[in-house]
């Protein structure tokens, strides 16, 4: 119990960073280690060492500007080290395994989701002092490498960090929206925030846990997510719902009621209201 305490004082402090400094690695071990608590996260921590080490050693020895490298140099060292050396890939033979979205599990098995290797790719790239972010793509993360002189390229970290080109994007999009017509909009290249990153880490937890109908291990990831982003409305709302299924009612209201306090004015937040209301009026 303390050791899960002092986890969530640490990703308390981290969420309160502003987002261009959080470490989205160091971030996601924490998130790992609620699973795992009484694992040592220095040796993950050692393991990502060893990863930036290995990228910086490899661009040395390629000779390439170490200052400011082509994005397509970044995504050859990235992948010589992540993919070549370490023998990361994505997992395509179970890939709703839940140790897939686990940090610590991905870093064991070398398996693991697109955000969970994104990561990896995110934190040894930034280690170097290069550009990298993930991206709004829909259904399917993927990373933005950029140059100081803004050169840009889109890699796939599930697919042994493959470039991405125009045609590649389309046929992905296509792909996961299942819409022979989508078509590519600039909102699918925007970066998203770090914090982002690692909602989409926990909503990967969240989504499998109610798929096994785990629904207080769901809760528990919901949990992590309202620490990174407490002023998301919707993560207070789908808390609520939670509390319900487990008969959690004083929880539900506590809950339902930060989603009045943070929602905009609309027919949702009335509608909750009312649930509110329902809801007290059982508790009395």
């Amino acid at each position: 119990m303390a050791a899960t305490e002092s986890v969530k004082a640490a990703l308390a402090k981290i969420a309160g960073q502003d987002d261009a400094v959080i470490d989205v690695a160091e971030a996601a071990l924490l998130l790992a280690s609620f699973d795992h608590p009484a694992s040592d996260l220095q040796i993950y921590r050692e393991h990502l060492k060893a990863i930036a080490e290995a990228v910086h050693d490899a661009s040395v020895a390629a000779g390439i500007d170490l200052e400011n490298p082509a994005p397509e140099e970044m995504a050859q060292m990235l992948n010589k080290v992540l993919v070549e050396e370490f023998r990361y890939a994505g997992d395509e033979d179970t890939y709703d395994d839940l140790d897939n979205a686990n940090l610590m599990r991905v870093i064991e098995r070398r398996r693991g989701l697109p955000v969970a290797l994104g990561i990896l790719y995110i934190y040894a790239a930034r280690a170097q002092g290069w550009g990298a972010a993930g991206l709004n793509f829909p259904g399917h993360f993927l990373i933005r490498l950029e140059s100081l002189d803004g050169r840009r390229v889109i890699i796939d970290p599930f697919h042994a960090g493959r470039l991405m080109e125009t045609q590649a994007l389309r046929e992905l999009l296509k792909l996961v929206r299942q819409d022979a017509a989508a078509e590519l909009e600039s909102a699918h290249y925007k970066p998203v925030s770090n914090r982002d990153v690692l909602i989409l880490l926990q909503n990967n937890v969240k989504t499998r846990r109610m798929e096994l109908n785990e629904v207080a291990g769901a809760l528990d990831a919901l949990a992590s997510m309202q620490v990174l982003d407490p002023e998301n409305a919707g993560l207070w709302r789908e808390a609520g719902v939670m509390h319900m299924r487990l008969g959690h009612l004083k929880h539900a209201v506590e809950a339902f009621e930060g989603f009045v306090a943070r929602a905009p004015e609309g027919p949702d937040r009335r509608k909750i209201g009312q649930v509110v209301q329902e809801l007290r009026e059982r508790l009395h």
